[in-house]
């Protein structure tokens, strides 16, 4: 069975760092994924941080190392390169890539700062040939799956809101940092949006921006965004920042059922008769659906890589979905 070769530019939080992370589940990290995979090889890191790179090596000697880009790429040849740089590094650091025209780039959520620089790194995957999954890890957890399933099979009657919140340390928004990327309604804000577009089937558009709270005159802390899809699902999405906790849950409430679901969340409900009220009904607990104890959030996108380059199967999480997430954030971000 073909092994394919990979290697990874940028050694990370997300590149490696969180595969050291006894609390999460594992994999958490693009190293500790494509180790992972018995299809795949990897073969080099890369990053300018020495002292990263060189803790990188010692659990990874295997694997060649490289200070700089121009240097991996002129000696090594991967099948997959994935791209774990900081957003302000995406649009520079992808087009050295797509040059170098590897099988598969795996880059890491957001695509770019912005979508004009999102829209460059299209064009030259285009004409490159070169496709381009993007890491939005929750299009591969079991239990997001599990949540689309249920939508489009109807067990619980006829999806009428979804209601998503995230709540983070970081500003919702800041304009010191539009070069940076250092703010949480594109940070994190990708995760939502585009999880809310896979779970939906359908982008988000025409937003209802209110209820925003400053800090100052250049930063935003809260903001409330509400749409109503085209089939009349009400969409209620919470921005909140400088909180001293981090959180990602959704609700999904339905004619007959409700989905809670996020970050160590997982619950459906059903509607069953009131142990409460005589005559009414009640949503309880449905047991047999349940938190997957491996998601497989990391290990799945990877996977889905394999079967991608083996030529059974699409990309579950593209480049196009990765813009249109990035879209969605600027015309929310015009309302501030």
């Amino acid at each position: 069975m073909k092994q394919y070769q990979a290697a990874i530019i940028g050694t990370g939080r997300i590149g490696f760092l969180l595969g050291k992370d006894r609390r999460r589940e594992q994999p958490a990290a693009h190293t500790a994924a494509l180790k992972a995979n018995n299809r795949i090889k990897l073969t080099a890191g890369c990053d300018i941080d020495g002292n990263r790179l060189a803790l990188w090596q010692r659990e990874n000697p295997q694997a060649k190392t490289f200070g700089h880009i121009d240097a991996l790429l002129s000696e090594i040849n991967a099948d997959i390169i994935t791209i774990a740089v900081n957003e302000d590094a995406h649009l520079s650091t992808t087009l050295k890539v797509l040059n170098s025209r590897p099988r598969l780039i795996i880059l890491e959520k957001p695509v770019a700062l912005n979508s004009n620089d999102a829209l460059k790194i299209q064009n030259a995957s285009n004409q490159l040939q070169v496709p381009i999954m993007i890491n939005h890890e929750r299009r591969f957890s079991k239990d997001y799956q599990t949540a689309k399933k249920l939508i489009e099979t109807d067990i619980l009657g006829k999806l009428q809101l979804v209601r998503g919140s995230l709540w983070s340390g970081m500003r919702v928004y800041s304009v010191s940092q539009e070069n940076t990327g250092a703010y949480s309604l594109i940070h994190d804000g990708t995760h939502l949006v585009d999880i809310v577009q896979y779970l939906l089937g359908q982008r988000l558009e025409h937003p209802a921006v209110s209820n925003i709270v400053r800090d100052d005159g250049n930063s935003v802390r809260q903001v409330q965004v509400n749409y109503l899809t085209d089939s009349n699902i009400a969409v209620s999405l919470t921005f909140s920042g400088q909180c001293k906790y981090f959180g990602f849950d959704l609700e999904l409430r339905f004619s007959e059922g409700r989905i809670l679901i996020g970050n160590g969340i997982f619950r459906v409900e059903t509607k069953k008769e009131s142990p409460y009220y005589s005559g009414f009904f009640s949503l309880l607990k449905e047991k047999k659906y349940k938190p997957s104890k491996k998601s497989g959030y990391f290990s799945n996108m990877v996977q889905n890589a394999v079967d991608f380059l083996d030529g059974n199967a699409t990309l579950d999480s593209t480049l196009e979905d990765g813009i249109t997430a990035l879209t969605v954030l600027e015309e929310i971000k015009k309302h501030f």
